[in-house]
């Protein structure tokens, strides 16, 4: 029996890069992956500009709500992929780490926010969909 391999996007505050991160993921792998997310110190909510350009591809991340990152997490992820480089994690990954580096869109608006989420996009699928 083979297992879903989990991949465990993480950004500061489990708002906009690591959320944008796995709902794209979920898009565009389908069931391939379970992907997850979390933060070092999470928001009160979803960046309303992130979930506005993912609702435009079918999704709707509104409701999810930003989660710290826990050592469980880290021990059950068979990928970790961190939205900054340099994030200092409550323990070391048992899976591959990956850093990948995309801006902040904390204070964005839904126009400046499309091109992360291209840019995010064309990284999952040419890192981690061509596995």
């Amino acid at each position: 029996m083979t297992t879903t391999p989990t991949v465990l996007f993480i950004c500061q505050h489990n708002a906009g890069r690591s959320q944008l991160g796995a709902a794209l993921l979920g898009h565009l792998a389908g069931d391939r992956f379970t992907a997850t997310s979390a933060g070092l110190s999470p928001a009160d909510e979803v960046n309303p500009a992130v979930a506005a350009t993912v609702a435009e591809l079918g999704m709707d991340i509104s409701g999810n709500v930003p989660r710290a990152v826990s050592t469980a997490d880290l021990d059950e992820a068979d990928v970790v992929v961190l939205m900054k480089p340099g994030l200092v994690l409550p323990s070391t990954p048992r899976g591959e780490l990956l850093e990948w580096s995309f801006p902040n869109p904390e204070a964005w608006a839904a126009d400046a926010v499309r091109p992360l989420r291209e840019a995010v996009s064309d990284k999952i699928q040419s890192t981690l969909l061509t596995r």
